[in-house]
Formats: structure tokens, sequence, C-alpha cells
């Protein structure tokens, strides 16, 4: 059997901080079952294309997704994130 998923790692940590804000690195890696490494990266990249914003509150870090940007994948650029995060919010299915 092949090893893939229909939820890419930048949409699973798009996803746990769309649900709870202040989550740690080592907290989601430890979710997802990736390293603190590639989620940091993850979190950049994220960052850098305005998913979201990170704010610092003393040593804590506190993260705002951006609802409104679109899906970067050509054909979907009419689905904005938010509506992919009520999707995929598995508090709320």
């Amino acid at each position: 059997m092949t090893n893939w998923t229909f939820i890419t790692n930048h949409g699973a940590v798009l996803t746990l901080i769309g649900q709870y804000g202040q989550i740690t690195a080592r907290e989601i890696a430890t979710e997802l079952g990736i390293t603190e490494r590639s989620v940091m990266r993850i979190i950049k990249d994220l960052g850098n294309e305005g998913y979201i914003e990170k704010k610092r509150d003393g040593r804590v870090n506190i993260y705002q997704v951006n609802i409104e940007v679109p899906l970067r994948r050509h054909d979907k650029r009419g689905v904005m994130i938010g509506d992919l995060l009520k999707v995929l919010d598995k508090r709320t299915n």
C-alpha cells in the first residue's frame, strides 16, 4: 500500500493553528508525527504567504489565521482558507 494522504503537512499544520491559535511547534509535531523543524519551516512558509500571522506574547507565540486568503491551487482560487478550515475542523464534524 502506498504512503500518501489527502491533506498535506502544510494543510494539517494550518488546521491545528486554526483550531487552537496558541499551540507550540512541539505540540503540532507530536500531533502530526513530523519533526519540530518541519513544523517551524511550514509555519514560516504559511507566514510568508500571508496565511497566518504570528504575534509574540512573552515567551509564547499566538497565531492568527487569515481566513480571507484563497487556496493556492489555480483552479480553486475562489475558495478561501476559512472555508477549508470549516470542513477540516474536527471539533465541528
